[in-house]
């Protein structure tokens, strides 16, 4: 029963696409042009800029006067209102649960927020557990949070993929730890002359189906 370790945001939770949504609410509450919708989702970077500092940044572009940290928390909560596990994701995880396969979240992030969007999306019931950063004080691509997340469900990491769409986080990690990859590429090129995804694939559905395939073949 081999272990499948899943990235959370743009790969179990469309993560992009919730900010998406958030933006051109915000933008609108605050009239501002829509045309400056890329250019929020652009500094946002995927959620990699600090919340402090891409609150800085629209106070700043749009002469906010509300305090930093209510922006914050909007940063921080807003975008989480437009959250969905897809339906097919959830059938997807059932069906490589019932082929054998153990499915595990490994997130970088804070515990509270990481742990409440897997609980109120659903996603806690189709993995075996999860492990997000903050909680165990090592992040990805640290190979140490994969092995914590094995002990978790008391499991060897032998024979573990790595699914998800960071090319450092996921595939990095994975690299450091001699696992098999599956790389989510969201429509990008692979760049990365250090180390290489096993399989490149558009959506987790299609991930899942190819770390099945791989066990069918054996």
């Amino acid at each position: 029963m081999p272990l499948v370790f899943l990235a959370l945001d743009d790969t179990l939770l469309d993560r992009s696409g919730a900010f998406r949504l958030w933006s051109k609410g915000f933008l609108d509450e605050i009239a501002a042009p829509q045309d400056d919708l890329e250019w929020l989702v652009s500094v946002d970077a995927d959620g990699l800029t600090s919340r402090w500092d891409l609150a800085d940044l629209i106070r700043e572009r749009y002469r906010l006067r509300v305090p930093v940290i209510d922006l914050v928390d909007e940063l921080n909560t807003g975008p989480l209102t437009f959250e969905r596990l897809d339906p097919m994701v959830g059938c997807a995880l059932e069906i490589a649960g019932d082929a054998g396969l153990v499915p595990v979240v490994v997130t970088n992030g804070q515990t509270e927020q990481q742990e409440a969007r897997i609980r109120r999306t659903g996603v806690d019931r189709y993995v075996a557990d999860w492990v997000i950063s903050e909680e165990c004080g090592v992040s990805k691509p640290n190979p140490r949070i994969f092995a914590l997340a094995a002990q978790r469900v008391r499991m060897r990491l032998a024979g573990a993929w790595v699914l998800g769409d960071s090319p450092e986080a996921d595939i990095g990690g994975a690299a450091a730890l001699g696992l098999p990859s599956v790389w989510l590429h969201r429509g990008r090129e692979w760049v990365d002359n250090r180390f290489a995804p096993t399989r490149v694939v558009g959506n987790v559905i299609q991930g899942i189906s190819a770390i099945m395939a791989t066990r069918e073949t054996r």
